[in-house]
């Protein structure tokens, strides 16, 4: 009887092992997929990286931090330029 018995907790505990391992691993997946894509965000968003299949030109600056801060200045001395009636 105490064969039968250990042969069950030998086969419980590599069951319970197993599972772990399995979580484990399911977990480091999500843990890379979830960490790539923040890197591409982040890769995208300072200009690193393309968000189309553009890698030059206006369509690509756009995308930007530098290309969205150049935009923005350039609005604001627009802007200025009109309140104030500076013709260029």
């Amino acid at each position: 009887m105490s064969d039968i018995s250990l042969s069950s907790i030998v086969s419980s505990t590599t069951g319970a092992v197993g599972k772990q391992v399995s979580d484990l691993n399911k977990a480091a997946s999500a843990t890379t997929a979830s960490f790539a894509s923040a890197l591409n965000k982040v890769q995208i968003a300072v200009g690193v990286k393309p968000k189309t299949g553009f890698t030059a030109g206006p369509t690509y600056e756009a995308g930007t931090i530098v290309g969205q801060t150049k935009t923005a200045f350039n609005n604001t001395i627009s802007a200025a330029k009109s309140v104030l009636h500076i013709q260029p």
